[in-house]
């Protein structure tokens, strides 16, 4: 069965996608800039919520718009707001950081990582930023320090799913089920089955990913 993992803004429309298939919550603010960390009031609703379904909650870590190249003061507040998401309920954060030459920024993950006090740990979309070679890396590090995820839609997300097919297959082959490699930025619920089915993958993720009324 095909888990479907719905990006949600805010509280509202979690009742909705929850009641209509969506079996994993990624919660975050500010859709219309990629998403960012929604308010601690936000988390708590959507984890008590959530939890009273039975649906894992994940949020979303990322204190701007923008790059994720992040300051030190960015990184204490993205610190900050991990202890915040654990202490309000979530099961898990998804998030990543980059150094200036487009590497993973294993110093700043593993700091953010402990953080985490062990919800389970998501590298979001910032991966789609490196090339290959430092994808492979990345993808190698995130399995050793025990994540769950990678978010990914192949490349960026200005490309359609069909231009960015082949290297998600190529990604989701080297993950070999060392980690799950999941799919979102252009997935709905109208062609979520179909591009589960040719990329062999059960879990999918997007903001339309199930509809919104019944």
């Amino acid at each position: 069965m095909l888990l479907k993992e719905a990006c949600v803004e805010n509280f509202t429309d979690i009742p909705a996608v929850i009641a209509n298939g969506a079996a994993r919550i990624e919660l975050c603010d500010n859709l219309a800039v990629g998403g960012t960390t929604p308010s601690k009031g936000v988390i708590a609703e959507a984890a008590k919520y959530c939890h009273e379904k039975n649906i894992p909650l994940v949020v979303l870590i990322r204190p701007r718009k923008g790059n994720y190249v992040y300051s030190d003061t960015e990184i204490k507040i993205m610190e900050a707001d991990i202890f915040e998401a654990q202490a309000l309920g979530a099961d898990g954060i998804s998030f990543g950081a980059l150094t200036n030459d487009g590497k993973l920024d294993y110093e700043v993950m593993e700091q953010l990582g402990a953080a985490a006090g062990g919800m389970q740990l998501v590298l979001h979309m910032a991966f789609d930023e490196m090339d290959l070679p430092e994808q492979k890396k990345a993808i190698d590090w995130a399995v050793s320090e025990g994540y769950e995820r990678i978010l990914t839609h192949g490349g960026p997300l200005s490309a359609s799913l069909a231009e960015t097919q082949d290297h998600l297959k190529e990604l989701i082959e080297y993950a070999a089920s060392r980690i799950t490699i999941l799919p979102g930025g252009g997935i709905t619920a109208d062609n979520c089955q179909e591009i589960a089915a040719d990329l062999g993958v059960v879990q999918v993720h997007g903001s339309k990913i199930v509809p919104l009324k019944n």
